[in-house]
């Protein structure tokens, strides 16, 4: 559908199975693009365990999904936090693929949640580092080899509903993706003059392994049992269901084709109709 061929593409957050980082990946792939499959790939503390990243096992796995696909694929792991060792993805990339073309700032925090009057600087500062200072750097250095290139680009953000709407106990995760919505805007004015688009993707509920932990969190929240917590996210929403993660990648294929070339500063809300700002 979209002419991807040729490009090289970076997920970041890309390494788990079942997540929206791997269906971005095999869509891409789909579409012709060279993807650097990257997450975190070893545990990093109580705040970032095995059940919340990419391992490098689960990454080399997609890798070869892609690969499958006929595409060519390579994995890094990557902190985003890490200034160097963004540094170092942009490099493999390069090395590898001989440009970065796309960017897809995927990689995010959305399972530390607490009341607002006892949430933790230490929490506070784990959200904020992943979801909006991993994306600043890893936008810094990919724009850097974009304008080095002189061939334009595209930085995709994997922003939220709540870059739009508040949601309780979810302080630190909300200003983030606000946040990363100001980053899109202010970067799509300055890096249009290089040829570079910057867009969001504003998901609501999606159904993948962090969507089931927030569904047991807030259920619990709202002394509801799983199920009808479930239903009544369904039943809010116009079209009556929950997003999948290939809603996702369909609308970030959409916005790195040339059938976009027209769209930037952008927060598209991908929700069914439940979110309209």
């Amino acid at each position: 559908m979209y002419n991807l061929q040729g490009k090289t593409a970076i997920v970041t957050g890309s390494g788990r199975h079942k997540g929206i980082g791997e269906a971005i990946a095999l869509r891409l792939a789909a579409e012709g693009c060279r993807v650097v499959v990257s997450d975190l790939g070893k545990p990093q503390g109580e705040q970032f365990a095995e059940t919340h990243i990419g391992t490098t096992a689960e990454m080399e796995e997609i890798a070869q999904a892609i690969r499958q696909l006929g595409a060519e694929a390579i994995t890094v792991a990557c902190d985003v936090r890490s200034e160097e060792q963004v540094e170092t993805l942009i490099a493999r990339a390069v090395e590898a693929f001989g440009s970065v073309d796309i960017l897809v700032n995927n990689a995010g925090v959305g399972y530390l949640m607490e009341p607002f009057t006892e949430f933790k600087e230490s929490s506070w500062d784990a959200v904020l580092d992943v979801n909006l200072k991993g994306a600043f750097l890893c936008s810094k250095h990919a724009a850097r080899q974009m304008i080095r290139q002189g061939t334009g680009g595209v930085i995709i953000n994997i922003a939220s509903q709540a870059a739009k709407s508040g949601f309780p106990y979810a302080a630190a995760y909300t200003a983030s993706k606000h946040g990363l919505v100001g980053l899109t805007r202010s970067n799509a004015v300055e890096l249009g003059k290089h040829k570079i688009r910057v867009n969001a993707v504003c998901p609501n509920h999606i159904t993948t392994g962090l969507g089931h932990w927030q569904n047991q969190f807030f259920s619990e929240k709202f002394g509801l049992d799983y199920e009808t917590y479930l239903q009544g996210i369904r039943d809010r929403n116009p079209l009556g269901r929950t997003g999948l993660v290939e809603d996702i990648a369909n609308a970030v294929a959409f916005l790195a084709s040339d059938q976009a070339s027209y769209i930037t500063g952008e927060a598209m809300n991908v929700s069914g109709g439940e979110e309209y700002h």
